[in-house]
């Protein structure tokens, strides 16, 4: 699996799990919904399903990910940019054929979600 977190991002995930109880990991994924179909999901979990979840370390953090969303987000990089507004999490994903003007919906080639209000 290539799912790529890049330093700046994995600093910021790192001191955002300061604030978390132990045994806290990453949840990467997707969920249907946003204007284009498909919407990230980026949070924090504390159980994981070994028969339905994969649990990958990545840049020292635990990431678990839903093992039907692998192939969308396969190549997918997660970063933390910062800019005059403040700052924010980036996600590039080579699977995404259209996205919104957010960023925060998407579709692939294989996968339109359900398209919603973004």
């Amino acid at each position: 699996m290539t799912i790529t977190i890049t330093d700046n991002a994995s600093r910021q995930i790192q001191e955002m799990m300061k604030d978390e109880s132990e045994g806290a990991r990453l949840r990467f994924g997707i969920e249907g919904g946003g204007c284009s179909g498909l919407s990230y999901k980026l949070g924090f979990e504390y159980d994981f399903n070994d028969e339905l979840e994969t649990l990958d370390e990545i840049n020292d953090i635990p990431v678990v990910l839903n093992n039907q969303d692998i192939p969308i987000i396969e190549g997918t990089t997660i970063d933390f940019k910062e800019n005059m507004m403040g700052g924010g999490f980036s996600i590039d994903n080579p699977n995404a054929i259209v996205s919104c003007g957010c960023g925060s919906s998407f579709r692939t080639k294989n996968k339109a979600g359900a398209p919603g209000d973004c």
